[in-house]
This record gives C-alpha cells, structure tokens and sequence, in this order.
C-alpha cells in the first residue's frame, strides 16, 4: 500500500513536468495540473494510511504511532510550504516536478526493503460492518477537518484578499503548530482519555478559526493558524485510539483505513464547497462557516462523552447488585 502510494506521487510529479512543458496552453496545463492532484491525493492516502499500519497492527500504544505518523506528515508540510515557494521561484513548476519525482522515488526504494505489516488471524469483517462501527468517529474527524482543509486551501487567496504577504509562512505555523502539540503532549490521550483530549482540541481549533476569520492584521491570522493547527494536532489520534477499539485486532487495520477516509472525503469535499460558497460570500467567510462545523464536531465529541459516561455509571451499577 505505501508503495503503490509513492509510486502515485511519482506520476503525479509527471503529470506535473507535463503541465510545465506545456504552459503555452494553459487549459491544457490546467488540466494536466488537476489530474496530477488527483493521483496525488489518492497516492498520499494509500502511503499515509499504509505507513500508519506499519506500526499500528499488534501495538499496545497505538495513539503514539498514529500521532509519530502525523508529526512526520505535518512536518513535511511545515518544511514543503516555504520550500516550494523557494523552489517555484528558482526553477518554476518544472523543477517542482522534478523534485517531486526525484523524492517519491527515494522513498520507494526506502519502502520497498520494508516487511508487510502483519495481519492477525481471525474473522474479517466485510466493509459495511466496520463502517457501522466507526462512522461517528469518522463524522466528527471529518468536521474537525474542516478547519484544516480552508487553511491549507485558501489562505492563500485569503491573504492576496487583504493585500498581504506571507500565506506560506502562516501554513507553516499552523503545521508547526501541530507537531508541536504532538511532541509536547505525546501521553496526553493515555492519560486523559480521547474524547476529553478531543473536547479540548475542538475548542482550540474553533478559537483559531474565529481569529482567521476577524484578523484585521496578519498577526491576527498567524495566531489563528497557530491555534487551528495546535487544536486540530491530537483530533485524529485520539479519536483514532477509540476507533481501533470498536473492532478485534484483526479488523483494526479495515476500521483505521475506514476512519482515515472521512478525512480524505473532508479534505475532498471542503475545496469545491467553499469555493462555491467565496463566490457569494468572500473569501473570509469560508473561516466562520468552517468554525461552526467544528461546532457540531465538539457538540458530538461532548454528546459521545456523556453517553460514555452513563455506560460507565451503568456498568458499575451492575457490578454492585
């Protein structure tokens, strides 16, 4: 799975020196732009999730693996927003190209050595099941990553609305922000439990995107990312923990690959929407709407948390009598 996700970034960095060589027609290049992306997204899936099984499946501390997991994707992102920039304005998109190709093949060769993560016997479960058992975690990830997804698409056209400078600097801060939280706080889900860590993340995110949304100065924005990010850190590991848990061992590679599609649905969906949604409204107020469906994510997690509660009170009742 990680392999065939490299190999899909591989052609997408093809489609990529396609679309740059021929930039004299720019529907054509736009095209071959777009379907670049598209097995890009599709190949990132396939690693990311593939490589998280690598250390999930038979692991005792699997909230720890899934966020090592994040920290290494949202550190690439931290180091890939400026260096891209920096790259496009020495090279342009042909030499991002080729440096998106170059590196998804040094990792394919880096994956390939690598054993198959090991599949514990028993029952499996078909794709309908597992969904019904994890779906809520899912609708809540997705909404979590709401906030997410307007950032890293449209700040940029956020900042150019305000006439300012310095949108790769502000993804930056917001996926410094979440790998931050992730080093700094690497028990707090063993500790506290998922869906109090949850609860936390999502008031946090909201902040950030209700700062973006107001920021009558960069500053403004740079704290928003920086809070949006921070919240958004531990959102999918510490509702990832509770969803492997919903399942027996052999099934938690399905109910994690299940769980991580919301996010690519998210992620999916948000661009197209919100986009729809800034021809009406502008650009900015793509933020408020994405910190009310937040809203609804934190209002879920409480509602999980207080039915978690009762079952609690519940089973130590029956213990008694």
């Amino acid at each position: 799975m990680v392999v065939l996700g490299l190999c899909g970034a591989v052609v997408s960095g093809v489609f990529y020196a396609l679309a740059a060589w021929n930039d004299s027609s720019p529907i054509v290049a736009l095209t071959l732009l777009c379907i670049g992306r598209l097995i890009l997204g599709a190949g990132q899936s396939f690693a990311g999730t593939g490589a998280t099984l690598w250390g999930v499946v038979g692991s005792r501390h699997i909230g720890r693996v899934i966020s090592w997991n994040g920290v290494a994707t949202y550190g690439a992102m931290a180091i890939g927003a400026p260096l891209g920039v920096w790259i496009n304005h020495i090279g342009g998109l042909k030499l991002v190209s080729y440096t998106v190709i170059t590196i998804a093949l040094l990792f394919v060769l880096l994956a390939l050595p690598r054993e198959a993560a090991k599949v514990t016997p028993g029952k499996k479960l078909p794709f309908r099941e597992v969904l019904g058992k994890v779906w809520v975690y899912g609708i809540v990830l997705a909404l979590a990553s709401v906030g997410f997804g307007v950032i890293a698409t449209f700040i940029t056209l956020f900042y150019a609305d305000r006439h300012w400078e310095g949108a790769a600097l502000t993804l930056t801060i917001f996926s410094c922000a979440f790998v931050g939280v992730r080093l700094l706080f690497p028990n707090s889900i063993n500790r506290f439990g998922g869906l109090r860590v949850a609860i936390v993340c999502f008031a946090v995110e909201i902040t950030g995107l209700l700062l973006i949304w107001s920021a009558a100065l960069p500053l403004m924005a740079e704290l928003g990312a920086f809070l949006a990010g921070a919240g958004f850190s531990l959102v999918f590991p510490s509702l990832g923990v509770l969803t492997v848990k919903v399942v027996a061992p052999q099934n938690q590679g399905s109910a994690l690959a299940t769980y991580t599609l919301f996010l690519d649905l998210s992620l999916g969906l948000v661009g197209p929407l919100a986009g729809v949604m800034m021809g009406y409204t502008g650009v900015g107020a793509i933020y408020l709407a994405a910190a009310v469906l937040v809203s609804v994510g934190l209002l879920m997690t409480l509602r999980l948390s207080r039915r978690g509660i009762t079952l609690a009170q519940e089973e130590t009742l029956s213990s008694r009598q």
